[in-house]
């Protein structure tokens, strides 16, 4: 009775959250469910295998896209930690094999958090010609008690692609860590966004490495945040051409809306082959006034149009 109503509860966080509830109840539809350190549901589509083990902490995750599978519906899954106090570790280990297509998308849900620390650990390897998307979405209380700290090491291999989403919007971020590297092989293509809101007291740190190690591999690590109050946030991306006509960029965008606000971002580009290509942009500034102008002659208050363009930004 205690595992079906935490599932019942999850499945309602889920949905506010923007979760898809058909999809977590279809037959059809691959899809995993953790509270704490409970697998409170597992599905494994067709091309798909998911083994789990319960730790005292979290859940041990090996996920597996079986050789030439095409996954015609995405994968969904679901992490939370519903009571105010908690600690959830996630071991996740991805083999997606060759000529295999998947979507996965992820929620992470921590709506009453005063206290709770969320770690994953992922070790993800992608095959040749693989295509493997994931997107994660968090979903956070407004009491900024939340430690967020997402780790992952990627390698894709020769033609392969990796896609990730990372989108923190939702709430007060709290605290978060997110340290994501990835080794592209040969004619591969990499691309990390990460997307967040930062408001109150929130502390913001974003590492993305990118290393091109495949002749003509491509590389593209993006950051969006936006800050508010007294939040906090560093970014770091970089990204290494280490092999012939190799092609990476490093994009971020800091905006700042609060007097107790610290930004800051390091964009690293080395290239360790002449025939390879790395260019970074980065910028930090205000809310453009003249965007903050016309939104107000059309009728909108002066936080209705801040906030237009915060989505506007983060979309």
């Amino acid at each position: 009775m205690v595992a079906v109503r935490e599932y019942e509860a999850m499945l309602e966080a889920y949905s506010r959250a923007g979760g898809s509830l058909e999809a977590l109840r279809s037959k059809d539809v691959g899809n995993l469910v953790i509270h704490g350190n409970k697998v409170l549901g597992v599905n494994e589509a067709r091309g798909i295998k998911i083994e789990t083990q319960e730790t005292e902490t979290g859940v041990n995750v090996h996920f597996l896209v079986e050789e030439g599978a095409k996954i015609s519906h995405p994968v969904h899954l679901c992490f939370g930690v519903l009571p105010q106090q908690g600690l959830q570790e996630i071991v996740l280990e991805v083999e997606a094999l060759a000529d295999s297509e998947v979507d996965v998308i992820a929620h992470c849900i921590f709506p009453n958090a005063l206290d709770v620390t969320h770690r994953m650990n992922a070790d993800i390897v992608i095959g040749d010609h693989a295509r493997f998307c994931y997107h994660e979405t968090h979903y956070h209380g407004e009491s900024g008690g939340v430690n967020v700290i997402p780790h992952g090491r990627i390698r894709v291999g020769k033609k392969g692609l990796w896609q990730s989403s990372f989108t923190l919007i939702e709430g007060c971020v709290g605290t978060l860590d997110y340290d994501f590297e990835v080794f592209g092989d040969e004619k591969s293509v990499s691309e990390l966004l990460v997307k967040v809101s930062g408001k109150k007291e929130d502390e913001i740190n974003v590492v993305e490495r990118i290393y091109l190690e495949g002749k003509e591999a491509r590389g593209l690590a993006k950051t969006r945040l936006v800050l508010s109050d007294n939040a906090r946030a560093l970014f770091r991306g970089e990204t290494y051409g280490n092999a012939p006509f190799a092609r990476g960029h490093v994009d971020c965008l800091e905006i700042v809306n609060g007097d107790g606000v610290v930004a800051k971002a390091i964009p690293v580009v080395c290239v360790n082959d002449k025939r390879a290509k790395v260019t970074h942009e980065a910028a930090i500034g205000s809310i453009d006034s003249k965007q903050m102008q016309t939104l107000m002659a059309r009728g909108l208050s002066e936080e209705e149009a801040v906030d237009v363009i915060v989505k506007g930004i983060l979309r």
